[in-house]
Formats: C-alpha cells, sequence, structure tokens
C-alpha cells in the first residue's frame, strides 16, 4: 500500500480520478458469519421462519446491495456490475451461517466495496428476518479475502 487515495494535497476527502485507468477485468471475494442460537439456525435450515426464505431473502439482498454502493459509500465510483455470487452456508457445529460473496466487472476501479456491502447486507437481512426469534445474534468476520485485476494485480488474504 501506498499512500491513501481520497484525499488530495490539501488534505481534503475526493473522489479519486480514474478516468486516465484502462478497463480490465476485476473480481473481489470476501466473507462474514452471523451467529445465532442453535433453535434459530435450525429454523432456517427447515424453513420455519415465519418471514419466509431466509437464505434466499439474503442472497437477492446481497445482490442488491453490491449494485447500490456507490449510493451508500460516499467516494466509490458507480460500477457496471457484470456478475455477483453469494454464497450462504449453515454451520451447525459454530451456530452460524457463512456468506461468501464474489463480485465481478470490466472496469477502471475494483470491486472489494460492492463485494464488501454485499456480505455485510446478507447478513443484515438474516439478522432482520430471525430478530423475533434471537436479538443476540453476532455479525462478524467480515473482510476481504482476495481481489484480482487493476494496477495492483491479484491480492488474497493468506490462511488463518
Amino acid at each position: 500500500m501506498s499512500e491513501l487515495t481520497h484525499f488530495n494535497a490539501a488534505g481534503e476527502a475526493h473522489m479519486v480520478d480514474i478516468s486516465e485507468k484502462a478497463d480490465t477485468e476485476r473480481t473481489a471475494v470476501t466473507e462474514g458469519f452471523i451467529e445465532m442460537e442453535p433453535s434459530t439456525l435450525q429454523r432456517v435450515i427447515h424453513g420455519d421462519n415465519k418471514k419466509g426464505d431466509v437464505l434466499g431473502i439474503a442472497r437477492i439482498a446481497g445482490i442488491m446491495a453490491s449494485k447500490k454502493t456507490a449510493e451508500l459509500v460516499p467516494l466509490c465510483h458507480p460500477l457496471p456490475i457484470t456478475h455477483v455470487d453469494i454464497k450462504l452456508t449453515p454451520n451447525a457445529e459454530k451456530n452460524q451461517i457463512h456468506c461468501l460473496s464474489t463480485v465481478s466487472t470490466s472496469g477502471k476501479t475494483g470491486v472489494e466495496m460492492e463485494a464488501l456491502n454485499a456480505t455485510q447486507v446478507a447478513l443484515l437481512t438474516i439478522y432482520d428476518m430471525c430478530k423475533a426469534v434471537d436479538r443476540g445474534m453476532t455479525i462478524q468476520g467480515v473482510r476481504l479475502l482476495e481481489k484480482k485485476g487493476g494496477k495492483s494485480g491479484h491480492w488474497q488474504r493468506e490462511a488463518d
């Protein structure tokens, strides 16, 4: 990492000028978890939630969130998202649901923020749909796992 790019020479926040950058294929992969009571997880797994298909709705929410990132994060560029994949995997041993989000584009800037936003909103949607039975759920571990493309190339988080 070199410098913070969202500040100009005077130290003021600004949107980075990407007009001279080349379009490249870019992908980001993020993850996060939501931990809950065992009975809450069982409701999700068995489809016994009064609000409906928790994982299906959370998946759609994550996809929608990736496309709305520039409306929520002030200095993000609006991007033409070309692919979003949200995988939600229940883990009964840990009483949690793992979210893995992959977002791709062909453009001048990366999609890390879009993937992080997708993961956060998918997990928030699970919370929203299950809060009537479990207000103690915890969202945790939201982080970038990998990014590909652009001037900085490929980056991958080292295994824990």
